[in-house]
């Protein structure tokens, strides 16, 4: 369908693509990976028509058409919120003017004039035209979107400029998926959205009738939703015919293979030098010895890419606190005509571990802000418990740092003590090299902001932690050491996040807030979806509305409301006895495959060996027989992986669906 071909593009002396190639398919599900800087949007724009490359083309029919989605800079004004996502039908609403515009004229025409006729014939054509383009379900599609996004019908008759950044994306958003383009490329769909909405859009485009190439930091969300992944490295793309996690197995093979390969290589150019370093100046061996230089001259030499460098950092281990961290009692919030919360009682307890998550515009962020003291209440208490540091990341963090400044002035203005000697050292784990902490904050991006922003909060000692959405502008190797160092911190800590795969390893409750209401969840977020998942089950079946909680709701209160029923643990319990019957096939497929790669390893591994002789080469046909096997279990392993990570998706579908 569209074929980039060649791409070449250079930022001074740095090349960003060096000769990238790749097929976009009519119904791919692409994630594009890759560190930050790597050049993933500016392929996105080069794909989309926006940005020219230095060389190379783009190609693609003429009937394709495609659809592009920015991370950010996205401002819609002048029209209510439905009638700029009505623009995603332009011409709908053309050929619907052209015809009222008719209507209009045949009032005016005497039934015996020609243009009469002409008129009712122009008439009929343009409501045929109307009809094949779906006209009467505009309406029914325009409404779906936006409340999957989010939106509420009391925001369809408001201003666009009311909006904020966050749902200016999703205004965006929705007129892209309106347009149903050929091809949706989306940068970091994912930053702006709540969980349940994420939830959505995930199962939208898997059902979209097009082709998506996405950039996402949510290791979930492209595991759930792409077939295939497209790795950006120092110039480089690498294709992967599976999701984010198959990605990752995949390059730990590739990778081995390579350096094995690439050891290979280099004994057996060593025993060719020695040959030539030692019958150089012997005039019978000659001949061979020119060969064996001419065969070194033309060899390509095997290169391992380099490890990226890594972020290694670990929070301070605290003091430690009372048990009681902070204590919400009564707590009154509104803004203006606008009640946050009312009434609200909450305790955060010394070892909590606690994800908030629920729609946007729920009070998560105001939350978090009361529980930080930033954030004045109108009413009620705030208690800090006993020798309590908080230490506060928001959401905006980045955005707040003062941009005339330098990097490294950032951090010296937090610092104290020794430390203000190690703040180079501080800033390289945070990939800040060289005359990289020089820079000001004005010219970083979105992502270098933040990972300054969490490197100042490392450098605040604190028992409290308290993060609304730290994840936001990281890739996947800054958010895995931000996870490791949170699983080692030994205080509290409370996360506004909607990234499951970030938050799973890493929480013991779940909070969920809706609009005043607040529910405590015990356990990770996949215990509390599926939680979730069950209690919409047990509702179905007693065919009870949703019960509703109290504004005001203590903790204990709050976990006894959620004791499930009888009726919703006998469903719970019939559910995995089906989820274990349609398993249970696959994990003995999955354990046979395991036990083929573990015998095919183990002859790799001998093989590897028996080719690390300098002995064999000296026996011609020993030496060709075993490459050719050598081969052969590669290529048997690469079957055997593939085969594995399709049944492992064919189990994360069904988990996922049950």
């Amino acid at each position: 369908m569209i074929s980039l071909e060649h791409i070449v593009l250079h930022y001074g002396e740095r090349a960003l693509f060096d000769d990238v190639s790749f097929l976009i398919g009519p119904h791919d599900r692409i994630g594009l990976v890759g560190s930050n800087g790597t050049g993933k949007t500016t392929l996105l724009k080069i794909a989309a028509g926006l940005q020219t490359p230095d060389s190379g083309k783009v190609e693609k029919a003429r009937y394709v058409t495609a659809g592009y989605l920015p991370q950010d800079g996205i401002s819609a004004k002048g029209k209510t919120l439905y009638r700029e996502v009505e623009t995603a039908f332009e011409n709908v609403l053309a050929l619907q003017k052209e015809l009222d515009e008719a209507h209009e004229l045949l009032t005016t025409l005497d039934p015996s004039d020609p243009a009469y006729n002409e008129t009712i014939e122009i008439l009929g054509e343009l409501q045929h035209k109307l009809e094949d383009l779906d006209v009467y379900r505009m309406k029914g599609k325009i409404e779906r979107v936006l409340m999957g996004l989010g939106f509420s019908v009391d925001d369809f008759p408001r201003q666009t400029e009311e909006f904020s950044g966050g749902w200016q994306m999703r205004i965006a958003l929705a007129k892209l998926l309106l347009q149903e383009p050929s091809l949706l490329l989306l940068d970091e769909p994912t930053n702006h959205l709540d969980l349940d909405t994420l939830q959505w859009l995930e199962e939208y485009l898997r059902q979209y009738n097009g082709a998506v190439v996405l950039v996402s930091h949510d290791r979930t969300f492209l595991d759930n939703l792409c077939r295939r992944t497209l790795a950006l490295s120092r110039g480089e793309l690498h294709e992967y015919s599976g999701n984010y996690s198959f990605y990752e197995r995949e390059k730990e093979v590739r990778k081995t293979l390579l350096q094995n390969a690439q050891k290979n290589q280099q004994q057996q150019l060593k025993q060719t030098q020695q040959f030539i370093d030692r019958f150089r100046y012997k005039a019978t061996k000659a001949r061979q010895v020119q060969s064996r230089i001419k065969q070194l001259e033309k060899i390509d030499l095997i290169e391992v890419e380099q490890e990226e460098e890594e972020i290694h950092f670990r929070f301070p281990q605290p003091d430690a606190s009372g048990r009681v961290v902070i204590e919400l009692k009564n707590v009154e919030k509104h803004y203006g005509d606008n009640i946050v919360f009312s009434d609200l009682d909450y305790k955060i307890e010394r070892g909590d571990k606690i994800a908030i998550v629920g729609v946007n515009g729920a009070g998560k962020s105001t939350f978090s802000r009361i529980a930080a003291g930033t954030e004045a209440i109108d009413a009620g208490e705030r208690i800090v418990g006993y020798n309590v540091t908080v230490s506060y990341f928001a959401q905006d963090q980045a955005e707040e740092l003062d941009s005339t400044k330098e990097v490294i002035e950032i951090l010296d203005e937090v610092a104290t003590g020794e430390v203000r000697k190690r703040l180079r050292t501080i800033l390289g784990s945070f990939l800040f090299q060289g005359d990289d902490v020089f820079k000001k904050i004005s010219v970083l991006s979105g992502g270098e902001k933040s990972r300054v922003a969490l490197a100042k909060m490392l450098l605040q000692p604190s028992n409290f932690l308290i993060m609304d959405e730290p994840t936001n502008h990281l890739d996947m190797r800054s958010k895995k050491v931000l996870q490791e160092a949170l699983q080692n911190f030994e205080g509290t800590y409370l996360i506004v996040s909607h990234d499951r795969s970030f938050l799973d390893p890493i929480v013991n409750k779940v909070l969920e807030f809706s609009h005043g209401r607040i529910r405590t969840y015990l356990g990770s977020i996949s215990e509390y979806l599926f939680k979730k998942k069950m209690e919409k089950e047990a509702m179905v079946q007693s065919n009870q509305p949703a019960t509703r909680t109290d504004h005001k709701t203590s903790d204990a209160q709050i976990t006894q409301h959620l004791s499930p029923s009888r009726q919703s643990k006998q469903a719970e319990s019939n559910h995995r006895k089906e989820l274990n019957k349609k398993l249970q096939p696959l994990k003995k497929q999955i354990e046979a495959i395991e036990q083929d790669i573990q015998r095919l390893e183990e002859r790799k591994e001998n093989i590897e060996m028996m080719l690390a002789d300098p002995e064999l080469y000296k026996r011609g046909d020993d030496a060709k027989s075993a490459s050719n096997e050598y081969k052969e279990v590669q290529r048997l392993l690469e079957v055997k992986y593939c085969e594995w990570g399709s049944i492992s998706e064919e189990i994360a579908k069904i988990v996922k669906s049950s």
